[in-house]
């Protein structure tokens, strides 16, 4: 049997607002997971517990890690959906390209969501992204260069970037970690 952290308080929550990002209806998700439009309605609404193998069939589903739907550390009832201890962050993505992402924001129910990322030194990511997204990024720390529609930009602690549905792509040739805070909407994760 799979053992795994307690999941989070808003998983429901969090699978309707990837599923919707996404332009999936119930009746899609369903059918990609093999499961009733009822079951997932119920999981989507609290009031069924997916299993660890449906976890990591929505996950693959939704792009996710399924570490994503996990919570690390349960926030204390009067902070859920408030307040985000740095260290109760959960991961996203694969952290293959070198770079490490922490959900900032308490859930992804909001039509945006906010992202800590850090890019190790030496990394870029391999292709060039592009989403149907409006993004702003901030970067608190180290050095990080940007090409945004074919136009190359090195961008430093203070500054900021936005990006509005174009391709991109970022490369951190440098010796020390970038670290940023990059707001997205709508949520991609």
């Amino acid at each position: 049997m799979d053992h795994a952290r307690p999941i989070s308080q808003s998983l429901g929550a969090d699978l309707r607002a990837l599923r919707k990002a996404r332009g999936l209806t119930l009746s899609d998700m369903a059918d990609r997971l093999g499961r009733s439009v009822g079951w997932l309605s119920q999981v989507e609404r609290d009031l069924s517990a997916p299993s660890i193998t449906d976890l990591r069939q929505m996950g693959r589903a939704l792009d996710v890690p399924i570490s994503m739907l996990f919570a690390h550390a349960p926030a204390p009832a009067e902070e859920a959906g408030y307040v985000v201890r740095s260290d109760a962050r959960r991961p996203l993505g694969s952290g293959e390209a070198g770079l490490v992402e922490e959900l900032i924001s308490p859930d992804l129910t909001d039509d945006f969501e906010v992202v800590h990322s850090t890019f190790l030194p030496k990394s870029e990511i391999a292709e060039v992204v592009t989403r149907p997204t409006q993004e702003v990024g901030y970067l608190i720390s180290g050095k990080l260069d940007l090409e945004i529609s074919g136009k190359r930009f090195t961008i430093h602690p203070g500054d900021s970037f936005r990006i509005r549905g174009e391709p991109f792509r970022w490369i951190n040739p440098y010796d020390v970690p970038a670290k940023a805070v990059w707001i997205i909407a709508p949520p991609v994760y």
